[in-house]
This record gives C-alpha cells, structure tokens and sequence, in this order.
C-alpha cells in the first residue's frame, strides 16, 4: 500500500472541536468500526454537572452506538465545592473540566448554555426571572438546531417532585426547545449562522428511583442498560461509576455497578415510545452499499493486525464522502489508528506573553506492518516519515492580545444568572471553540485527513511521569491581589499586597492604583523592571478611605510604554484535571466597616475548603490553622476562639475524635463557633454539646426578612450592635442545611424564611457549656465574607 502524508498545514487557527489524536486501541477500533453502521442521535438536558445519568449515556454512545451528548445549562458555579476554596466561576471552571473527563470515559459529547449556576433555588419561575427564560430557552434551541438529535431525554420532571428550580426549569426547558427548534418562526436569527430548523422524534423524561424518590411506574417504556460490553471488559454500570467518579469537587465518588440494571422513560411530547427509545427512527445506515462495505470490514478486522482494514476503511470515506449522516470524524480516526499514525504540537515552556514568537514543535510516527512511503511539507520544507521512527518539524507564531488564554464566557463582566456571550457561534461549546492549534492534514492513498491539534506544553514529573497541559497566552506583566476584597475598620489605612509577575523579558513599566476621589494611595505608583521571563515583584501599597466612605473599588492598571493592562493571575490546579489559569480584571472591592474585635487569637480548622480565615484576619485577629491532628496535640487554652470549617464532619475522619476535645476546650471557657455541614454523608453527627439534627433546609432568597426573636441578646450587641443593616448586600442565599430537633438548652436568636415558606430558627444556636459558648451557623458566611459583605463580620467578631 502506498501512503503519501503531508502536511499542507501546521499554523496557528482557530478550531471549532479541539480534536487531540489520540491512538486507540484493537478493541476500540472494533467498537468503532461497529458504530459507523448507525446514524441515529440523543441528546440528554439537565441543569448541573452531575446531573446527568451517567449509565444511560454510556449504553447509548457504546451500546446503542448513536451519537449521545449531554446539555448540562450551568457549569455549577453555584454549587459547594469539596476539594478546594474555589466558588463562583472558579469552581464553575473545575466542575467543567469535571464534565469532560466525565465524558472521555462515557463517550458523550459535552454542551452548556449561557445559564449560571447562581446557587439553590426553590422554583422554576425564580430561576427564569434570574436566568433570562428566553435567552436559555434559546441556547437550547441552537444546540438542538446544531446536534440534530432524533431523541430527546430530560433527567427531571417539570415540577415540584425535581427536587430544585433549576432542575424543574431544565425539563420545562428542554420541552419548549424541542417544539420551537422545528419553527422556523422561533429564534429565526440562528438561521443565519450555518443551522437548520430540526424536528426531534420525540422527548421523554428519563425516571428514576433514588433519594427516597421513586418516579418510575410499570406502565413506563423501560431498558436494561446493565448490559457488559466484551470489547471493552466492561458493563455500563462499571463505565458509569468511573465516569460519575470525575466528579470530585461534589464528592461523587462512585462504587462499580454490575449487572442487569433498568432505566424508566415517561413520555413527554413528540411520537410516544412503545418498545424502544428509537420507535419509528431509522437509526441504520441506508446506504446499502455502505452496509455491505462494513459487514465485510468487520467480519475481515483482525484484532492484532488492524492495518490489514484500511484499504477498505479508505475506499469506505470515498463512498461516504456524500452521507452528511454518517460519522465521517469516527472514521478518521479509525482510519488513522489502523494506521499507527500519531501527532503531537508542543511547546519548550509553560506559557508565552503577548507579542512573544512561540516555537511550536510537530512531531509525527506511524507504525504498522504494512510497506509505507510516507512524506509531508511544512512552511516549504520537507518532511519524512519513516515506520516506527519519529519525525519533527518546527516552526513558530506571533500570539496575539486576542489569544489571551480566557474562558470565551467569562470575557464580559455578568450579572448574577447568566454570561454574556456576543457570538452565536461560541453558544454550547465547554472550552474556547477559538483556541489555538495546529492544524494538520494527512492524505492516506490520496484521501485527506485533517486534525486539529491542540497545542501543549510537555514536562517529565519524576513522579507522575510524561505530563501534557494548555498552553497559556498571557498579558506581559500580571498584577495579582491576595483578595477580591478588602475591609477596613473603622476607617483605618490598610495595607494591600499585589504580585506582580512578568510573562516575557526585558519589560519596564509602573503598576498604578485607580481609587474614586478622597480615597488615597502611597505610593501613588510603583515601577518595575524585569530583565527574565517569569521576574517577580511584590508591590505594597497603604491604602486610605475617604470620610465617610463605605465602599469603593480598586482598579490596578500595569502601564508599560502606551500600553495599559489591568489583568491578575489565576491558577487553579488539581491532579484529577488540567491546569487552569484564568487571568481575571485586576479589580477588589474595598468596604469600610466600624467594629469592636472581642479577643486576639483565633484557631481556624479547616473543612472542605473556605476564606473566612482570611477574612478574619483582614479583621486583624491573630490566626492559627490546625488540623485535626493538631487539635488533639495542642493546649487549646490559649486561643480565645476557635472556628471550624464548612464541611468539616462531612469530610474529616477525624471528626468524631476531636469533638470531646474540643467540648473540654468550650467547658473551660472557650468560644468554639462551627459552620455548616450537609445532613448526608456525615462523618460523625456529634456537633456540639447537646444533639440537634441536621436537615436539607435552607433561606436562598439572599434579601429574605430576618427577624430577631431576642434582640437584646448579647450575641447581637457585644461586642457589636448587630441590625437589619448587616443582612444587606448578601449574595446567594442566606443560610443551608439549618438545625432542626433542637435541643432546649440552645438558644435561637434569628429566624427567617423564604417567600411562602414556614419561618425557620435553625440557622444560629447558642449554647452555654461550662465556662464557655457553643456556636452552630448555617448561615453562609463562607460566600459572603469573601465577596465583600463586610457587615457579616459584625456577627464573626
């Protein structure tokens, strides 16, 4: 056989899948070649990551083999976080990156829409007024218009039985997309974008039994997705749990289920379902000559010889190259997995400035058994291959301001439900559909083949091995604050810290506050002078409000020669997923506040992960982090307040052998102030000094009424008068998993509800024990605190 690559092509341009050749295996090349026989497609909308069934799009995509993809309409920037201190759109990023991993092991595609994650909320019409209903009712349409699904599931009802508005508001969603995606008339202005109006077969809501939840019925279509998979070595159930696995951040951990194992599907709009998902939908390729081809690459594939397939794999993409139904990327990559062909663009370091050239390195092999002449060009030089030997090209580019490596949703500032996306085009993707890559062509027996290849930076960890992450684009000098805000006390000056780092060399500017009037500065500005890529400076400046001022905002400009950037540095790192590094407006909040601190030394014992310990010490307390380990080996005397960590008994082990420690230190005189936890998947229930329980109970209207029950308790004036007025300014909620069955001997001093709802007193307890105080809050002091609400320190303090 006579191979003949070449690369036509190796620069930088966009990319709208960012498709990493990746090398498959024997078996999965089976499984591929078996699926290039179907056509049919299904597309799965729920509200979160994590939401979706992970079995039932495994089965799909390797069982049923039909394209399956899964429309999650939030990122789950509103959720808690389990690994780390990361919210918001930070945490949005982990949980993304989650969802795709998720889907590399299930073999989904992965799509979201504008909609933010803006935490629990208790109906679909909150969550529509929050969200902007038509906007994401119009993502949806897009993608259903961009996928073509025949089938359409939801993991939720419409109502109040799932359990939170955004999951009632995904179903309700999905059924209106999937009516207005076949009228023309609906969101016409995505006609012009390279989409057709597409009319699904028919919608169904995919039922389930779990939660104490059981929404199944005997008369529901049903389907034994427990099925095992020879090729893979797998069941769908043992598939589903590892892919269900990636998602760390929520504690998603997943035992392997093996065996028969039964989905439910209600009927929601479109042609009723009797027997299968597909009654009624031709899912098979109809081409007969198509069909004979396959039967025949199938019955002659050899497991250990896949190379003996591609003469006809190639004559297979001739006769194809019509079909717009039919799966033309799985067959490139058959194609070139059957011929050993691999691909990689690397770069020597991590990250590159604006302006910098980027050496960029192709390197290219294939290995096979069969006689193989292979040649290529790039930029006008020549480049051979040669069987099993690996070959390189070099070349370089120029990265643009516009290459600035930032998620495409997060370059606009946005309000608190949705983001702001200008380009259609970019509505549904995971990651940046404009990243930079570099695109490679291939022709194999005259037949051409293009990758785009995502560009990485390569390193050798003594440890873990051969490790590939992003490139990063970034600004020539970033400048880093500590925090998103800052609190000062009674009007006292402040110092603020900012880091600055240098992406490129020989770069010399100034970095310059940008204050509103009467707030001042010193000094006014700072220069810098970096002669090597990767200089480092610290830049502190004091801080002093105007009079009477009681917030302002902080603007950093880095001034070099006429150009002005305000940009910081994010790293966001985890094993589990690629490094993320986001590189946000330079910007804080400054609040001013008027308190009285009672004590010095504070301990602070971490949870799951929160920044109220750097709150506190804005505050000016003396702060010690301890762990459990520590707690027990400690004098605890000397702290005069110690505060536990969100999530501490949902993810500490060591839980329940600290408590008894921690009650002799209240006994003795101690204040100990613990936050929330979730009611499930408790490591001990011993909270305090006398029992109370947990429950999934919560406040999320953030302007909900609170109402003093004792106002002249000394909690809520000693050392600070606390009023209506610290409740102002909250964000997301105000309080989650509240106390219930309380024991007499707490006392409740706040009560609040949201609309409609029973007035609730379970978000502070207060108890005497012995010489000192017990505190439980649910109250979410872990979001406020760090988005700036200064007056919720009145409580802490």
């Amino acid at each position: 056989m006579n191979i003949k690559t070449f690369f036509l092509a190796a620069m930088l341009l966009p990319c709208f899948v960012k498709a990493q050749m990746q090398q498959l295996n024997s078996a999965e090349i089976a499984q591929g070649i078996a699926s290039l026989s179907v056509k049919g497609s299904v597309l799965y909308i729920a509200a979160h990551p994590d939401d979706e069934n992970t079995r039932l799009l495994a089965y799909l995509a390797k069982e049923a083999k039909v394209r399956t993809a899964y429309l999650s309409l939030t990122r789950g920037d509103g959720g808690q976080n389990l690994i780390g201190n990361e919210q918001a759109e930070l945490l949005g990023q982990i949980r993304t990156q989650e969802l795709l991993a998720a889907r590399k092991v299930d073999g989904a595609e992965q799509f979201f829409s504008r909609a933010n994650d803006f935490g629990f909320s208790k109906t679909s019409a909150e969550t529509f007024k929050i969200w902007g209903k038509q906007q994401i009712l119009a993502d949806a349409v897009w993608i259903i218009r961009k996928f073509r699904p025949d089938v359409i599931i939801t993991r939720f009802p419409e109502d109040t039985r799932a359990g939170h508005g955004h999951h009632a508001a995904s179903a309700i969603i999905a059924r209106e997309a999937f009516i207005a995606a076949a009228d023309p008339k609906q969101f016409p202005e995505q006609l012009k974008n390279g989409v057709t109006v597409w009319k699904a077969k028919r919608i169904l809501w995919n039922t389930y039994n779990f939660g104490g939840n059981n929404t199944t019925a005997p008369d529901q279509l049903k389907m034994d997705v427990g099925t095992f998979n020879p090729l893979l070595g797998k069941n769908y159930g043992e598939i589903a749990a590892i892919s269900r696995t990636n998602h760390k951040s929520q504690g998603f951990g997943s035992a392997l289920q093996r065996g028969e194992a039964f989905e439910y599907f209600s009927h929601t709009a479109g042609e009723a379902a009797k027997v299968s998902l597909f009654d009624g939908i031709n899912i098979s390729v109809e081409n007969k000559q198509i069909l004979a081809l396959l039967k025949e690459i199938q019955q002659q594939y050899k497991i250990n010889q896949p190379s003996a397939s591609l003469s006809d794999l190639l004559k297979l993409k001739k006769i194809t190259v019509n079909e717009q139904q039919f799966n033309h990327q799985l067959l490139d990559e058959i194609i070139l997995a059957c011929a050993g062909l691999w691909a990689e663009a690397v770069v020597p370091d991590a990250n590159y400035a604006v302006g910098d050239s980027i050496p960029v390195t192709i390197s290219a092999i294939y290995r096979t058994s069969a006689p193989i002449k292979i040649s290529g060009q790039l930029n006008g030089r020549n480049m051979v291959l040669q069987d099993n030997r690996l070959s390189s090209m070099k070349y370089s580019v120029k990265a643009e301001k516009s290459d600035i490596t930032q998620p495409y949703y997060l370059k606009k500032e946005h309000p608190i439900g949705y983001y702001v996306i200008d380009e259609q085009k970019e509505i549904g993707y995971p990651e940046n559909p404009n990243g930079l890559t570099a695109k490679v062509q291939f022709a194999i027996d005259g037949e051409k083949i293009e990758v785009s290849l995502p560009i990485f930076f390569k390193s050798t960890d003594p440890i873990k091995g051969e490790q590939y992450q992003p490139l990063v684009i970034a600004p020539k000098v970033t400048a880093t604050l500590s925090d998103q805000a800052y609190l000062f006390v009674n009007g006292q000056p402040k110092t603020i810290e900012v880091n600055l780092k240098s992406f490129t060399k020989n770069v010399v500017g100034d970095l310059i506050p940008v204050l509103p009037a009467g707030w001042k500065s010193s000094p006014d500005k700072i220069s810098f002078n970096f002669a090597q890529k990767g200089n480092a400076q610290l830049a502190v400046f004091t801080i002093t409000p105007a009079a009477n001022s009681t917030s302002a905002v902080l603007n950093l400009q880095v001034k070099i020669a006429d150009e002005i950037e305000s940009r910081g540095l994010k790293t966001i790192r985890y094993d589990h997923i690629p490094d993320i590094n986001l590189f946000p407006n330079a910007t804080a909040k400054l609040e001013v506040a008027d308190l009285k601190i009672a004590g010095k030394r504070v301990a602070y014992i971490d949870g799951a992960g929160d920044l109220v310990s750097s709150a506190l010490q804005q505050v000016g307390y003396e702060l010690t982090h301890l762990n459990a380990s520590q707690v027990l080996l400690s004098n605890l005397s000397s702290y005069d307040a110690i505060v536990i960590g969100v999530r501490f008994f949902n993810v500490n082990e060591e839980g329940k052998n600290v408590h008894a420690k921690l009650m002799d230190y209240v006994k003795n005189g101690g204040v100990l102030l613990e936050q929330y936890n979730v009611n499930n998947g408790l490591k001990s229930a011993d909270f305090g000094p006398y029992p109370f329980r947990l429950v999934n109970k919560r406040v999320t209207e953030e302007d909900a009424k609170v109402t003093f029950i004792k106002p002249n308790h000394a909690a809520l004036n000693q050392p600070n008068q606390i009023t209506e007025k610290d409740f102002d300014g909250w964000i997301q909620e105000r309080g989650l998993y509240f106390a219930d069955d309380i024991d007499s001997k707490y006392e409740t001093i706040l009560r609040m509800n949201d609309t409609g709802e029973v007035a609730n007193d379970g978000s502070l307890l207060i108890a005497n024990y012995g010489r000192g105080k017990f505190v439980y809050t649910s109250l979410s002091f872990f979001r406020q605190l760090p988005a700036g609400c200064a007056r919720c320190i009145s409580f802490v303090c």
